[in-house]
């Protein structure tokens, strides 16, 4: 069987790429009316909590998303809003571990997903309320921890558990960032393991995507030659730093303050940020994450102007054009939005506003990674229709879904408090820290993902791989 996971990274570079040369612009300018951050805050929330249907968010393939829906429930419980929504969607993360994390729902059993592993440790403790030793029958603090490699030039790198039909690792520094974040809020987190993390920056500041260099570990981003550096990578690197430095990492605040240089020097004139590679344009996603990092790191004034880009490209009833129904939604960039205002968001473009949506409340919202259901956020919970919310009856909710297991870890409190890109968070435009083989996205936040505009393009690209391809495809960073 054919390496799966760099098959799956292939096609969505090549899918990314042609989507960005195939985006269509629609004549006209984005409206000028937009709201202030706060009511920015709340329109965004109660939309994205809207697009929730039976505690999951779909993916661009139809089905649950599990890691967009990480990414989903992150972004509302940074906004600290819909608290019903979370309940079901946490109740639902717990009962679909084995399908977020393995193979196993495509007859590949024996892997083990290192990347959506550590992103799902940190949503259930970060997110909902539960016992991260317990959730769903599962112990994802241990299991983490056994994906943490233990010696050699790999010591502290979190690593999948490979088969030979899924061919080699291919972990990343998104998934190195969650593994951080979620052991950092769990129990003290592995020395080794922020060192591998640190060994990722380059001496600029920012960090690289990839720790491996032909087939092979290298050393460190600055042993890799003309290493390229990625703005949301260093976001989710610069909030995983702080996370372990407040647990008392050696060495991690001063690779987060470094990182935030460099990501501070990677602004655009109107606050926005870009990613790299086909994402490398100015979009939603990474300006959401590096405005978010900023803030954590205590650089106010480019976290607000990273906050006033995010803004500008939400869509209000006022000044939505055609799309006025979906107010509150963000674009993932200008080209999105003025389409958007001259057509609105068609049934299949509306994965790219899900995306878009998740990653930029981070950024807006305010709350760092590292603090997500522990401080309040900066913004006030929406009541009612929020402006630009077209919502009559404020934040939308689901039942919760009931427990899976009789322990509390089912149906997590949504008291306690986003990929990914990306991813994923993805993330959305964000590179994707992890992906499997299931319709749920990866490790990315904020994962958040890449902009997927035409599925036309889509189905296109991904015919000439089989049905094997297409169903991994469907599995994000975030």
């Amino acid at each position: 069987m054919p390496d799966i996971r760099r098959t799956r990274l292939a096609v969505r570079v090549t899918v990314a790429s042609a989507l960005t040369a195939f985006a269509v612009t629609a004549p006209g300018t984005p409206s000028t009316a937009v709201p202030a951050p706060g009511d920015a805050t709340r329109a965004a929330a109660t939309w994205l909590a809207a697009e929730f249907a039976d505690g999951a968010l779909p993916g661009p393939f139809g089905g649950q998303d599990w890691g967009l829906t990480i990414d989903g429930l992150l972004a509302l419980t940074a906004a600290d809003v819909a608290g019903q929504t979370r309940q079901a969607a946490a109740a639902q993360l717990a009962a679909h571990v084995t399908s977020y994390t393995t193979y196993d729902d495509y007859g590949i059993p024996g892997f083990t997903d290192g990347g959506a592993t550590a992103k799902l440790l940190f949503a259930a403790a970060a997110v909902a309320g539960a016992d991260p030793t317990d959730f769903g029958g599962h112990d994802l603090h241990a299991r983490t921890l056994d994906l943490i490699a233990g010696a050699g030039d790999q010591a502290g790198r979190i690593l999948s558990r490979t088969t030979p039909d899924t061919g080699p690792d291919a972990s990343n520094t998104f998934d190195q960032s969650f593994a951080v974040l979620g052991l950092a809020r769990t129990g003290q987190v592995p020395q080794t393991a922020v060192d591998f993390l640190i060994r990722q920056q380059c001496a600029v500041g920012g960090f690289r995507l990839y720790p491996d260099v032909a087939g092979a570990p290298s050393p460190s981003c600055d042993a890799q030659t003309d290493a390229p550096l990625d703005v949301d990578t260093t976001a989710m690197a610069v909030q995983a730093l702080l996370a372990a430095a407040d647990d008392g990492s050696v060495g991690a605040a001063d690779a987060a303050r470094r990182g935030a240089d460099w990501l501070a020097a990677q602004q655009h004139a109107d606050g926005s940020f870009g990613g790299s590679g086909p994402t490398s344009g100015a979009n939603a996603n990474s300006t959401g994450l590096a405005g978010q990092a900023l803030g954590a790191a205590g650089r106010r004034t480019p976290a607000d102007r990273a906050g006033g880009a995010l803004v500008a490209l939400q869509l209000t009833t006022a000044g939505g054009g055609a799309a006025s129904a979906d107010a509150g939604a963000v674009a993932y960039s200008t080209e999105a939005l003025t389409a958007a205002l001259t057509d609105g968001i068609s049934d299949t473009g509306r994965d790219q506003w899900r995306r878009a949506t998740s990653q930029a409340l981070l950024g807006l919202a305010g709350t760092p990674l590292g603090r997500i259901g522990l401080d309040p956020p900066s913004s006030p919970e929406p009541t009612g229709s929020p402006t630009g919310s077209p919502s009559p009856s404020g934040s939308p909710s689901i039942p919760p879904t009931p427990s899976p297991t009789p322990s509390a870890t089912g149906s997590p409190s949504t008291t306690a408090g986003p990929g990914t890109p990306t991813p994923s968070a993805g993330p959305t435009g964000t590179p994707t820290p992890s992906a499997g083989p299931t319709a749920g996205g990866s490790g990315r936040l904020p994962t958040t993902g890449a902009a997927i505009t035409g599925y036309a393009l889509v189905a296109l690209l991904l015919i000439g791989g089989g049905a094997v391809l297409l169903v991994l495809s469907r599995r994000r960073t975030g």
